[in-house]
């Protein structure tokens, strides 16, 4: 069935206080951003709920872009027609007769903000019920207290809305309500996940990723792009920030003895991110790692890389096992992107037995044998950064160009 308007409610946003309007206005401005591709339609971001109206646009296709986006608990279709009772009896009775296959329970329950309609609540409750129940007879029973379907009729100034439907949504709170962070997104399973955990809590994540060609690909960027794009659904578009990250990766390497180059190496990288969010205006770091994971993820080697920086470094999935990594990865659509086989540069330069706990002081004194501010600056200068929209694509663009190559 193609409807006219969408119905949001706000959910965790109704605990919000006098901060309420602010998260109002950043979730319709999210539902914009990530409605970009449909011009026709109209947001309205009303105190209590929060209305889409689709002008034409397929309403199959924006409410699957509206299930993904945080701050929103459930919605719910509607369809529009004049202000008259028969109107609303030729829509409800099209709406029971697709969605409606076997017998079932059901009730009408009415809101009335025009109180110069004729038909007060209870009367529309009545009437309207008593049609049904005279057009379905062997499909429909009266339960007002647990229907199987609950026809919810809104009869507003601008017309009488119909709805049957409540869609769930993504929850949590409206991205960019709890300030913005630096997401430190490698091309592995785990870092979008925590991406994705972050922004369901409000962070606005802008992607720091570390490109070192040519011992990375331009696959294994695309593949970070690419990412990005799936995790922007959830907000309608984010900053993806390329950062050279080669001369920095063979300095280390000609300079700090094995068991150190992770260590040092991941120093640098939590330096850049930090020189970053100072300069946009970021709160704290993020990044995928859990706890005993891997090597440079045991609490010693925490320790030694987040000796760098006093700003706070945050990990939505420190606690989280691999298997409950994969599963969040597998919902949100980045598992099958994040296991193909394009090396990102943490992977390429690592060291065989790198140090699972390494001392703070050796780290440091390491860390002097390179120009530490004089390479960062180098990197920072040559920065790229990216507005990549929903469900962009660029690992397709990118295997074109190499079929041509070949």
């Amino acid at each position: 069935m193609q409807y006219d308007e969408i119905m949001v409610r706000y959910g965790e946003l109704s605990t919000k206080g006098h901060n309420r309007k602010n998260f109002i206005d950043r979730l319709g401005s999210n539902v914009r951003d990530a409605l970009h591709k449909f011009p026709e339609v109209k947001v309205h971001a009303n105190p209590d709920r929060l209305h889409v109206s689709l002008n034409g646009a397929n309403s199959d296709e924006v409410m699957r872009h509206l299930k993904l986006v945080f701050g929103i608990q459930n919605f719910s279709p509607s369809l529009k027609v004049d202000k008259n009772y028969d109107a609303v009896c030729k829509a409800a009775k099209e709406m029971i007769e697709e969605q409606v296959k076997h017998p079932i329970t059901f009730k009408i329950e009415t809101r009335r903000s025009d109180h110069h309609f004729e038909m007060d609540t209870f009367q529309m409750n009545r009437e309207l019920g008593g049609y049904l129940l005279q057009q379905f007879p062997d499909l429909l029973t009266v339960d007002v207290h647990h229907p199987d379907l609950t026809l919810r009729v809104e009869i507003r100034l601008n017309g009488i809305f119909l709805t049957s439907e409540k869609v769930p949504g993504a929850g949590g709170l409206p991205v960019g309500t709890a300030g913005k962070g630096m997401m430190m997104l490698s091309g592995g399973i785990d870092s979008p996940v925590a991406a994705y955990l972050a922004m369901k809590r409000g962070v606005s994540v802008e992607m720091v990723h570390f490109f070192s060609p040519p011992y990375t690909s331009e696959q294994a960027l695309a593949k970070a792009k690419e990412l990005t794009g799936k995790l922007a659904h959830y907000c309608g578009s984010i900053n993806f920030i390329q950062v050279p990250f080669t001369e920095i990766q063979e300095t280390i390497k000609e300079k700090v003895p094995e068991g150190y180059l992770m260590t040092v190496q991941r120093r640098l990288m939590l330096r850049l991110a930090v020189a970053l969010a100072e300069k946009r205006h970021g709160l704290a770091i993020f990044n995928g790692e859990s706890l005993g994971q891997v090597a440079s993820q045991t609490m010693q080697s925490m320790r030694a890389i987040e000796d760098v920086t006093n700003m706070p470094v945050l990990r939505p999935v420190l606690s989280y096992d691999k298997n409950e990594i994969i599963k969040i990865a597998k919902q949100i659509g980045t598992y099958d992107l994040s296991i193909l086989p394009y090396e990102d540069c943490c992977t390429v330069f690592t060291p065989p037995s790198p140090k699972t706990m390494p001392r703070v002081d050796r780290a440091r004194k390491y860390e002097q044998l390179i120009d530490v501010d004089g390479l960062m600056q180098k990197s920072l200068a040559n920065i790229k950064i990216t507005r990549i929209h929903a469900g962009e694509e660029f690992l397709n663009q990118n295997q074109d160009v190499f079929a041509d190559l070949l």
